[in-house]
């Protein structure tokens, strides 16, 4: 450092600049003060040089967080207090400082400025546009020292830190979960609230936050700017397109300490955990299934619901979600990208894949606390526990049958349809669904690769194999309330039924 520089920054260090009087009140471009910005004041010159030089003078007395200035340390103070004085008129909610009450009533305006010059989105707050700009750029400064991703904000890149860290300060009230933000303690808490203050105009569903229901707006939206490149699947969302490539990635940093199954990001691993884990604080009002998450049993109230939205442009069959009617225009499509390694068979999803690849292993980790059966899926082991139960929600309303599951009830109806929408290539034979017709595609194949072990004979499908294996067990669990026979399965006891009844469906 030179003499000119070692003056400017003996003047201009925050020791001596308030006492400082004839100098120009600007930080000049020199090594350590390289904005030049001009100030109208000594003092907020003498603010600004600690955060330009890095130095934190102020920390939390609560996580040790560093700060160049002590206001900022007050303000962040009120992040572990409960302390919020200042109320929102429109929907009651408190803040701890009247900027961030500022801030959240424009979420109730519609005033907005700042828009973007590439995609035309338009924002209330000028750092927000800023933001989303980064996202149609690639510039990405800070990298994550643990797996190497990079982020365009250092802020974004200490909220990711976290996901590599255990510490976890801002516990739920209500269920115990802890969180290592206060903000995503507050998105939680609204879980266990039914405070919607943000319908959807067009399908009128309601959210509790703003930036869920924008993302759900793109559902009705044909606004897709983010293309994958291996692909070409188009995303509304950068974070969308970000955990669709781990798809086509093989880079899974997060493993399960129960079973040794890996994941490419922690939410999937914590979605992962409960199918290990009895906790279930969601019930369903009409049949009380519980559920690990709120999502889930959302999914599920709509099997008790007749609102479908979501219409297949092929065959007109409707869905009660987006994602639902996605995955079925598949069945139209020949798609399938995901092969197995084993056998050849391709699958259009990943997920059907790594259910398929479980035929071809014998790891079963949950079993039938009633039979001994075991499941390589625990959703299997659910289905199947249904045999042993007599609750059946489900009625046919042509014959009155009714079903334990609303999939077999439509499973069901297809036998009082004449629809049969899947034409067997080789003989003509029509089905009623696509699993029928793959299944009968395997008549004219000779490929057999489900062999028994005692007498060698082999199957073309795992279940026609379990099915066989049963000839040469004495296992009958399935026991007539008549005559007390047993079965070895469920469907020879529903034949001998009818031999104690006089309902006769099949006329000469």
């Amino acid at each position: 450092m030179d003499q000119t520089e070692e003056r400017h920054a003996e003047i201009y260090s925050p020791n001596n600049i308030s006492q400082t009087e004839d100098i120009d009140i600007k930080c000049t471009s020199y090594k350590y003060f390289v904005c030049s910005k001009p100030f109208s004041s000594k003092s907020d010159l003498s603010r600004q040089l600690p955060v330009l030089s890095n130095e934190t003078f102020f920390k939390c007395s609560v996580c040790n967080k560093s700060f160049s200035q002590k206001s900022n340390v007050n303000t962040h103070l009120l992040v572990h207090s409960n302390e919020k004085h200042f109320k929102c008129s429109v929907c009651n909610k408190s803040f701890s400082s009247k900027g961030n009450l500022n801030k959240h009533l424009l979420v109730h305006s519609n005033e907005k400025h700042f828009k973007c010059s590439v995609c035309n989105k338009s924002f209330s707050w000028k750092f927000t546009l800023n933001k989303h700009l980064l996202v149609h750029s690639n510039e990405e400064h800070f990298k994550c020292s643990v797996c190497n991703k990079s982020f365009s904000r250092k802020s974004n890149l200490n909220t990711h830190l976290l996901v590599h860290s255990n510490e976890k300060h801002f516990k739920c009230s209500v269920c115990n979960k802890s969180f290592s933000s206060k903000g995503n303690l507050n998105k939680h808490l609204l879980v266990h609230s039914n405070e919607k203050h943000f319908k959807c105009s067009v399908c009128n569903k309601s959210f509790s936050w703003k930036f869920t229901l924008n993302r759900h707006l793109l559902v009705h939206s044909n606004g897709k700017h983010f293309k994958c490149s291996v692909c070409n699947k188009s995303f509304s969302w950068k974070a969308s397109l970000n955990t669709h490539l781990l798809i086509h990635s093989n880079e899974k940093h997060f493993k399960c300490s129960v079973c040794n199954k890996s994941f490419s990001k922690k939410a999937n691993l914590n979605r992962h955990l409960l199918v290990h884990s009895n906790e279930k604080h969601f019930k369903c009002s009409i049949c009380n299934k519980s559920f690990s998450q709120k999502s889930s049993l959302k999914t599920h109230l709509l099997v008790h619901s007749n609102e479908k939205h979501f219409k297949c442009s092929v065959c007109n069959k409707s869905f009660s979600s987006k994602g639902n009617l996605n995955k079925h225009l598949l069945v139209h499509s020949n798609e399938k990208h995901f092969k197995c390694s084993v056998c050849n068979k391709s699958f259009s999803w990943k997920s059907n894949l790594n259910k398929h690849l479980l035929v071809h292993s014998n790891e079963k980790h949950f079993k039938c606390s009633v039979c001994n059966k075991s499941f390589s899926w625990k959703s299997n082991l659910n289905k199947h526990l249904l045999v042993h139960s007599n609750e059946k929600h489900f009625k046919c309303s042509i014959c009155n049958k009714s079903f334990s599951q609303k999939s077999s009830l439509k499973t069901h109806l297809l036998v009082h349809s004449n629809e049969k929408h899947f034409k067997c290539s080789i003989c003509n034979e029509s089905f009623s669904r696509k699993s029928n017709l793959n299944t009968h595609l395997l008549v004219h194949s000779n490929e057999k690769h489900f062999k028994c072990s005692i007498c060698n004979k082999s199957f073309s499908q795992k279940s026609h194999l379990q099915r066989h294996l049963l000839v040469h067990s004495n296992e009958k669990y399935f026991k007539c309330s008549v005559c007390t026979k047993s079965f070895s399965q469920k469907s020879h006891l529903q034949r001998h039924l009818l031999v104690h009844s006089n309902e006769k469906y099949f006329k000469c």
